[in-house]
């Protein structure tokens, strides 16, 4: 095979398949007034009070700089409390009730979106399989 030669690549098709679904979280989570960035920082200090920011960062995959930027707008938000003393201090993050209500409120739309993925599996992997025996 040449190397000029169309090829499958999972990768590419895994993230076109991750934009499409993604895209489609962003539309349903954005009326609650997140992102799925911040569906996914809140979902990390709900479930570790107090973690630090550059664990956040970390479970993130974003720097420590976007990640204070990040919280800043969740506490402007209201939907995280930062109890963090002074600049070097431990962190003390905590979501708020306010917070947990659009968690739990994201996370039962994202279940709803996992239900509409489920029942397309089949379709999908149709699709992929079609793609790759062309392009193979």
């Amino acid at each position: 095979m040449s190397q000029d030669a169309p090829r499958f690549s999972p990768v590419i098709a895994l993230l076109a398949v991750s934009a499409m679904w993604e895209g489609q979280l962003s539309t349903i989570l954005r009326d609650l007034g997140i992102t799925t960035r911040k569906f996914g920082l809140l979902g990390h200090i709900y479930a570790e009070p107090g973690i630090s920011f550059s664990e956040l960062a970390r479970r993130s995959h974003i720097t420590v700089q976007s990640a204070h930027t990040a919280v800043r707008t969740l506490v402007d938000d209201g939907l995280v409390e930062d109890g963090t003393a002074h600049a070097g201090a431990a962190s003390d993050l905590r979501v708020t009730p306010k917070g947990a209500k659009i968690l739990r409120d994201a996370r039962g739309r994202l279940f709803e979106l996992d239900g509409v993925l489920e029942q397309r599996l089949p379709d999908v992997a149709a699709s992929l399989d079609g793609i790759r025996a062309g392009i193979v």
